[in-house]
C-alpha cells in the first residue's frame, strides 16, 4: 500500500518543479475519476471535460497549498466538485433551495427488491431527481462526503443537509419503486 503513495508523492514533488512528464502521469492517473465526478454534477460531457481540464490546471498551479493532510485524489476531487458547483450556479441551472427541518413521520413500506437493483438502475434513477437532490445525493452516496463536508461545500446548515438528503433519498426510493413496479406490471 505504501508503494502507490510513495509513487504519487514523488510525482507531486516533480509536478511542483513544473515537470510536464510528471504532470501528464498525474493527469492520466486521475483523469477518469475526476471527469466522472464533474459529469455526475454537470450532466454535460463537454462541460465536464472543460471543467476537469481547468481543475487540473488549478491543481498544478496551487500544488504548494497541498499539504498532504488528505490524499492527493481527495484534494483534487474537492477542486473538481467546487468548480462543478460553481459552474452549475453560473449556468443558473442549480437553484439553491433552503428547506425547513420537518420531522419525518412517514412509515416506510418498501416494495423494492434491493437484491434485484443494478448500479445502472440506481444511477438512472438519480439522474431523474431534481437538480438540488441529484447534487446532494451524488456528493453523499457517490462521492462519499459526510453531512458536515456537504454543508461546507454547499454553504448549507447541517440540518438543511440532513433534511435535503433525507428527502432526496425518499424521492429516489419513490422513483426506484415506480420503476420496479413498472417492470413487474409489463
Amino acid at each position: 500500500m505504501k508503494a502507490p503513495n510513495l509513487h504519487i508523492n514523488q510525482l507531486i514533488e516533480r509536478c511542483k518543479k513544473n515537470d510536464t512528464s510528471a504532470q501528464m502521469q498525474v493527469y492520466k492517473l486521475y483523469y477518469k475519476a475526476m471527469y466522472n465526478s464533474a459529469y455526475r454534477i454537470l450532466k454535460d460531457e463537454f462541460e465536464a471535460e472543460d471543467l476537469m481540464q481547468e481543475a487540473f490546471l488549478t491543481a498544478f498551479t496551487k500544488l504548494d497549498s497541498f499539504k498532504g493532510e488528505v490524499a492527493f485524489g481527495a484534494w483534487l476531487k474537492r477542486i473538481v466538485i467546487n468548480k462543478s458547483l460553481t459552474q452549475l450556479k453560473k449556468n443558473n441551472r442549480y437553484q439553491e433551495v433552503k428547506m425547513e427541518v420537518i420531522p419525518n413521520t412517514d412509515t416506510e413500506t418498501d416494495t423494492i427488491d434491493y437484491n434485484a437493483l443494478s448500479v445502472q438502475k440506481v444511477l438512472t434513477a438519480i439522474e431523474k431527481l431534481k437538480e438540488n437532490y441529484r447534487v446532494i445525493i451524488t456528493l453523499s452516496l457517490i462521492e462519499g462526503y459526510d453531512n458536515e463536508e456537504i454543508a461546507q461545500i454547499l454553504n448549507y446548515s447541517n440540518e438543511n443537509v440532513r433534511t435535503t438528503i433525507s428527502r432526496a433519498k425518499k424521492k429516489l426510493k419513490d422513483i426506484l419503486n415506480k420503476d420496479s413496479n413498472r417492470i413487474h406490471v409489463v
